[in-house]
């Protein structure tokens, strides 16, 4: 009789803390037993030249989300999770959006539907929240934390989205009474209007102008204020989807003076720049998200705020829509103005290759610190460690089996989303997922789906530690 489900020798191991040699034993789905030498298991894999490394949680993917605007999302349950699956992703926390005027339950009912029997991986949900009414505040978001949505997402911008000031504290307000995680996207609306109007006027209307009309200040100044009220509540917070220097300089000097300022940034802000948003015809649709992609000389500083824990997560910020499509990036067809460009690009399945690549094959960090951004960090800011995000007794066994060594030229043809077209298209990189594991069973392998949609569940998340923390607060006692 076997002593394991699973076995998985000769393996390089890496967590956020350690690389070393061991087998693992797996039972029931679980990690078992970590060691030198490991007696037999019903099924035995051999990883001798690969590194073993926890599975990726992408904490920020969009997927089968509704759209006020008419843009659809190309990717449903069943092909993100595919996706994420061979990228090396074993969890997925896409966003339960509530529209303005629509019940938070009612947004998050809907989305179990949308998510019921697709799934391939383990997944949760973030919530949106655009209409913050008393309704919501006081009854529905509670209890909706209690279920285990722990963590939620506010705009600063866009105008089916965007919470004002007064809106945005009483959220920060309830997530500190609640022992919530509040996700922050910050851009200043009213500088992007009024940029946005001029460039029109001035018949500025190409996917480029995109850029042009959220500068790094717009992203800066949102970035302070959401800063600020933050602690003046006195709560945690995370900024999301970080573009730059000047982003990361508020975030800075908000760390150093001891503020609970949490960040996550994406690859499309080391991997792409606005040059990609200026390609012939309309092409630089493909690569319109926001903050937009900077110029190289940015993408050094994302990458040292990366390498010096400015940031604690990498996620992919998958918005799949079409390029060639009208419920897509041609929304408004060809000739519309920028702003009408539905915003975000795919990305669940490269993330993790890309910044493998680029930061431990080429040296910018190391293979610990890979996975604290990729898996450890989501996982714990979120509630889901120590079940997800690392290697340890007791955890999932969400495994993914690298090869450090393999190249890849990185083409539409080879990914497994359903979106007609990747940003990253030519990108030539080293080292790349070949068995991926969620909870003992061998779900891709060789980029190819060895288990069946559905398979995946819904995770309840914990409060986050971090989000639990009582700080100083300029609000009185008893209010908070």
């Amino acid at each position: 009789m076997p002593d394991f489900d699973l076995v998985i020798r000769n393996g390089t191991i890496a967590t956020a803390a350690d690389v070393f040699r061991a087998d693992l034993g797996i039972v029931g789905g679980r990690i078992a037993a970590i060691a030198a030498r490991l007696p037999s298991g019903a099924r035995e894999i051999d990883a001798s030249g690969r590194l073993v490394l926890p599975g990726g949680v992408d904490a920020h993917c969009h997927i089968d989300q509704p759209s006020a605007t008419g843009a659809v999302c190309a990717d449903d349950f069943r092909s993100g999770s595919i996706s994420a699956a061979c990228g090396g992703t074993t969890t997925i926390i896409p966003f339960a959006a509530q529209l303005k005027g629509q019940s938070l339950r009612a947004a998050v009912e809907d989305y179990h539907r949308r998510a019921e029997g697709k799934s391939v991986v383990d997944y949760a949900f973030h919530l949106i929240i655009s209409d913050p009414t008393e309704q919501v505040l006081g009854q529905e978001l509670p209890a909706l934390i209690r279920d285990g949505c722990t963590s939620f997402k506010i705009y600063m911008t866009y105008d089916d989205l965007k919470l004002d000031d007064r809106q945005t504290i009483e959220v920060l307000a309830t997530a500190r009474r609640e022992g919530a995680m509040v996700m922050v996207h910050a851009e200043n609306s009213d500088v992007i209007g009024w940029l946005t109007e001029r460039l029109e006027s001035a018949g500025k209307i190409a996917p480029r102008y995109h850029a042009t009309s959220r500068p790094m200040p717009v992203e800066r100044e949102a970035t302070h204020r959401a800063i600020s009220l933050a602690e003046i509540v006195g709560v945690p917070i995370l900024l999301v989807h970080v573009s730059g220097r000047e982003a990361i300089d508020q975030i800075r000097w908000a760390q150093s003076r001891g503020l609970r300022i949490y960040a996550e940034t994406c690859p499309q802000y080391l991997f792409l720049t606005e040059d990609d948003l200026d390609k012939p015809g309309f092409e630089g649709a493909k690569c319109v998200c926001s903050p937009p992609p900077r110029d190289k000389a940015n993408q050094a500083v994302v990458w040292e705020a990366l390498r010096g824990g400015v940031f604690q997560v990498l996620s992919s910020d998958h918005s799949p829509t079409r390029y060639n499509d009208p419920k897509g990036k041609m929304l408004r067809g060809t000739q519309a103005s920028f702003r009408h460009i539905p915003n975000g690009v795919p990305g669940i399945e490269t993330r993790m290759p890309l910044f493998f690549s680029g930061g431990v094959s080429e040296g910018r960090i190391d293979l610990t610190r890979f996975v604290a951004l990729t898996a450890t960090e989501p996982a714990r800011l979120y509630g889901l460690y120590p079940r997800k995000g690392t290697i340890a007794i007791g955890s999932d066994a969400d495994l993914v089996l690298w090869d450090p060594e393999r190249e890849v030229t990185i083409t539409n043809g080879i990914l497994h989303h359903d979106v007609d077209y990747t940003p990253f298209e030519g990108q030539r990189v080293k080292g790349w997922p070949v068995t991926t594991i969620s909870r003992g069973e061998v779900i891709a392998e060789e980029g190819k789906l060895t288990a069946s949609p559905g398979r995946g569940t819904f995770l309840r998340c914990d409060l986050p530690t971090a989000a639990r923390e009582r700080l100083p607060s300029a609000l009185q006692e008893g209010i908070a």
